[in-house]
């Protein structure tokens, strides 16, 4: 029996899909728009057509370290999260502990809870520590955000994978880094894809916490913007969002094409 909807029903669900993905998607159109008017102030809709701002943004010293910072902290906390996240959903879907639930609620509590807290918290905590070196005091910030969503996203698929194949394998004589590599990773390849696309854009979008433990030094796009808006509201702040829409966007690329994002996010 097929489960596609036919008939009026789906010819229905087509202007409300339409109608969400033009909501959804106003925002980023509007910051797209005024980021090519001719104008020295940000104005919609935009007036003329220049591509000015974009050039300013990309000769701007500040825009391109902190582009290069949010980076290299995104695919290092990314790397992190995958570290301790992987291990933690194995013990999580593989092993039978005692109190295995309040462990899996704890790990994946920073989904819930509020990441301006966390960010005050962290802050509090490395000074009570005496911590000072900020760019170890942000990664560790964002690999606590992103981690459970690498839990999440792993542990859903090793309840997917077929653990026979890993018993033939041993059978065969096959040892336990062999089984991982050859036969549970192709398994769980697009949980992990999607945990690592998740951890990457977590991390480099994230504002909390770059908030509290960001200093003058170490300043990621997201705080150099809402810095920008504070001081100097022009239409380059819209180049700057338009050019990290684009590298998102060319992320997700890059992942469907090496990974297969679409069967990654069905887990």
């Amino acid at each position: 029996m097929s489960g596609r909807l036919q008939g009026p029903a789906a010819w229905l669900l087509v202007p409300v899909t339409l109608a969400m993905m033009l909501f959804i998607l106003a925002p980023l159109l509007v910051t797209v728009a005024t980021s090519i008017t001719n104008t020295q102030y940000i104005i919609f809709p935009p007036r003329g057509f220049t591509l000015q701002w974009y050039c300013k943004a990309l000769q701007d010293e500040d825009f391109l370290a902190a582009m290069w910072f949010s980076t290299v902290l995104a695919l290092a906390a990314t790397v992190g999260a995958l570290l301790l996240g992987v291990p933690a959903a194995f013990a999580l879907v593989r092993c039978d502990f005692a109190g295995r639930g309040a462990v899996s609620s704890m790990l994946l509590s920073p989904l819930v809870f509020p990441v301006l807290i966390t960010g005050v918290a962290l802050l509090q905590l490395f000074a009570m520590l005496r911590f000072d070196n900020t760019p170890l005091n942000m990664l560790i910030g964002h690999v606590l955000v992103t981690a459970p969503y690498v839990v999440r996203t792993t542990a859903a698929s090793l309840s997917l994978a077929d653990i026979t194949l890993e018993d033939a394998a041993r059978t065969l004589g096959a040892d336990s880094w062999r089984v991982f590599r050859r036969i549970t990773v192709p398994q769980i390849a697009p949980g992990l894809a999607a945990g690592a696309l998740f951890a990457f854009m977590i991390s480099f979008d994230n504002f909390p916490i770059s908030l509290w433990l960001a200093d003058a030094q170490h300043n990621p796009v997201p705080l150099l913007i809402f810095q920008m808006i504070a001081s100097v509201f022009e239409p380059s702040v819209a180049a700057i969002s338009t050019l990290m829409i684009l590298f998102a966007m060319a992320i997700v690329m890059i992942l469907e094409r090496v990974g297969g994002l679409r069967r990654a996010m069905a887990m």
